[in-house]
């Protein structure tokens, strides 16, 4: 630990090189975690309702097994294939076997782990809690990849970060206080869950999903109450910028489905950042405080 304190810079360093480790993991976690959650569902129906025949999923599937394969020519892919960043960069974006293209998003998902690490890193230091968000900006990674690619939000993500934040509060390793903690975790939640039924009852449609609220509700855990107001209004802003770019490139209509957890993540990884000065610019802006 004196290391870290004699060289300042340790600790970003680390923290940079953790995150390109993490982020190599998290791709893992964003391709499979919904495949293991398919196939959780086909076993218990399969168990459930076995009057329709439906086979239960075979083989073991998990983070670890099977091995990982290129999807092209099923060849396992090779420890030096997984150094973070760099391997892409040699192999040039190609699987060594059978040269097929390999997407360029696994070393963005990387870097893009590093460097949101690293900012939370040199921004709180080496405290508890900022080596909590640091966690904290991992989980918000996954779930946004894979409610992008799924439109789904695991429980497995959302609901232990929403424990984390209160626990937090509770050992006092938050700038929260644990009612406001707890708080934020109900308002966060019932908030949307309100809007999904006022929205369904007035279209006969769903608006969002149930991840969604319990997202919020994390998020509220971990920054408080005070801070719901302007992450609702920041993910809106910038989940209405996207959606409409998106609709436009696909040339899709309005009524389109699209995630807006990763709204979400967006506006409370940069309500941890900014949030402070983002309230300081709105009240000398607009109400000359």
């Amino acid at each position: 630990m004196e290391l870290f304190y004699s060289y300042p810079w340790l600790y970003p360093a680390v923290i940079a090189v953790l995150g390109l480790i993490v982020g190599s993991f998290l791709n893992v976690v964003i391709h499979r975690l919904p495949i293991m959650m398919e196939r959780q569902w086909q076993q218990d129906f399969s168990e459930a309702f076995p009057k329709y025949n439906v086979p239960a999923p075979e083989g073991e599937y998990d983070l670890s097994n099977p091995r990982s394969t290129c999807p092209h020519c099923n060849t396992q892919i090779r420890a030096i294939d997984n150094i973070p960043v760099l391997s892409w960069i040699f192999l040039r974006g190609k699987c060594h076997h059978c040269k097929a293209s390999i997407k360029a998003r696994y070393p963005m998902v990387e870097l893009l782990t590093a460097v949101l690490s690293t900012a939370i890193a040199l921004k709180f230091g080496m405290t508890p809690f900022g080596m909590a968000l640091v966690v904290f900006t991992w989980v918000l990674i996954a779930a946004t990849f894979i409610d992008l690619d799924t439109m789904l939000l695991p429980d497995s993500l959302t609901l232990p970060l929403m424990w984390a934040g209160i626990v937090l509060a509770l050992l006092g390793h938050s700038p929260v206080d644990l009612s406001s903690s707890v708080i934020g975790a109900v308002l966060g939640y019932m908030s949307l869950w309100s809007l999904y039924w006022v929205f369904k009852i007035m279209t006969k449609k769903e608006g969002m999903g149930y991840g969604d609220f319990k997202l919020l509700a994390a998020l509220g855990a971990w920054l408080g109450w005070q801070a719901l107001p302007l992450i609702v209004l920041m993910s809106s802003f910038v989940g209405l910028i996207f959606g409409v770019i998106q609709l436009r490139l696909k040339k899709q209509g309005i009524d389109k489905a699209f995630p807006f957890g990763p709204y979400l993540a967006i506006a409370g990884w940069a309500y941890v950042m900014f949030g402070e000065q983002i309230v300081t610019w709105y009240l000398s802006r607009f109400l000359g405080m």
